[in-house]
């Protein structure tokens, strides 16, 4: 729980902050004359995602991190009959270290460091720039409110926290591609014994390791989607995202005028929500082919495979048409659904004996 418990406590921390600083709860007028909410405690891509999404995320990877170290590697490894010249767990992370590096420069240099500069501290000098209003660049136009310097030094702040928590983001995917590729492995180096209970146990294991990876993935596509969802707010005519969702429902329930994107801004949240998206489709369909589960438990597969085409295809349509809205609610509901049971109702047998697990 201390990766878990740090992002929840470092959120925490700068909601506080942006209280203190008065940026917590801010409205202001757009050109057009539309109101906007634009205040910290209102921007779901932060709320959501690094006190709900993210923290769940790394609690998944945790527990499927240790039980696959501790629990079920060496008893696979054991009944395989694999020599003791084995790679060892250790090893297999350390032969992923460049990966890990790779990550961290990226997502401190762009994630971070160069965002922040093109994003929020080159408009807030220079009074500018196609990007939406939002609380980081609130001293352009209530700079009654706070100054230029403390309005750098706060998003300065939160840009160093979003890197570091989104290095561990995809640090979690790295280690799910590691735990797939080798549990692969061992499937592989023990494909000549043909015990029944050595092969039950790697199909059981292969179906709880792609259980996870589909929780993982659910979460993933979420936090993709609320990044993706607030930036469409800034550029939409709703006053606040709650009132905005609202009256895209009603708007087809009513069929009253239409309540799209109606000021252009350039969004770079929509192309870092891809990534984030894309990544995590892109391990969650790794697992399905490595491990081959799907000849076992075919009907548990299909419902996630579905259950993800629907979350991806509310991502990709968020603010595509009116009435989205209802997709995304749709989605919504299947992954609290997915998150809660991610077996679909098909779990593993041997979870009913020695080696039970909270789902």
């Amino acid at each position: 729980m201390n990766l878990p418990a740090s992002v929840f406590a470092g959120i925490s921390g700068l909601g506080f902050l942006s209280f203190i600083l008065g940026i917590h709860n801010v409205k202001y007028a757009r050109p057009d004359g539309i109101i906007k909410q634009v205040g910290f405690l209102w921007a779901a891509n932060w709320i959501f995602v690094f006190m709900v999404f993210l923290p769940l995320f790394l609690a998944f990877v945790a527990e499927l991190v240790i039980s696959w170290k501790y629990e079920e590697r060496p008893r696979l490894v054991r009944s395989g009959d694999l020599d003791e010249s084995w790679p060892s767990w250790e090893h297999v992370i350390d032969a992923s270290s460049y990966s890990f590096w790779a990550v961290f420069l990226i997502c401190l240099l762009f994630a971070g460091i160069v965002q922040w500069i093109g994003v929020c501290l080159v408009p807030l000098i220079k009074g500018g720039g196609n990007y939406a209003i939002d609380w980081g660049k609130l001293a352009i136009v209530r700079s009654e409110i706070i100054s230029v310097p403390m309005e750098a030094v706060f998003t300065g702040l939160a840009y160093l926290y979003m890197c570091l928590c989104f290095y561990l983001f995809f640090a979690g995917l790295i280690l799910l591609y590691a735990i797939v590729d080798d549990l692969w492995k061992i499937g592989q180096a023990s494909k000549n014994r043909q015990e029944m209970d050595f092969q039950r146990d790697l199909n059981d294991v292969g179906f709880w390791v792609i259980r996870s990876v589909f929780r993982c993935t659910v979460l993933g596509v979420l936090i993709a989607t609320v990044m993706k969802l607030q930036s469409s707010y800034l550029a939409s005519n709703g006053m606040n995202i709650v009132t905005w969702l609202v009256s895209d429902l009603s708007s087809v329930l009513y069929q009253h005028a239409d309540v799209g994107s109606r000021f252009s801004y350039r969004l770079p949240t929509h192309y870092s929500s891809l990534l984030v998206a894309i990544s995590t489709c892109v391990v969650f369909l790794y697992g399905t082919i490595r491990l081959d589960v799907g000849s076992r438990f075919q009907v548990s597969l299909w419902r996630m495979s579905a259950i993800m085409t629907l979350l991806v295809a509310s991502y990709v349509l968020t603010d595509a048409f009116p009435g989205f809205s209802i997709l995304l609610g749709v989605g919504v509901l299947l992954a609290i659904y997915g998150l809660i049971d991610p077996g679909l109702g098909r779990g593993r047998a041997s979870e009913l004996g020695n080696h039970q697990r909270v789902s």
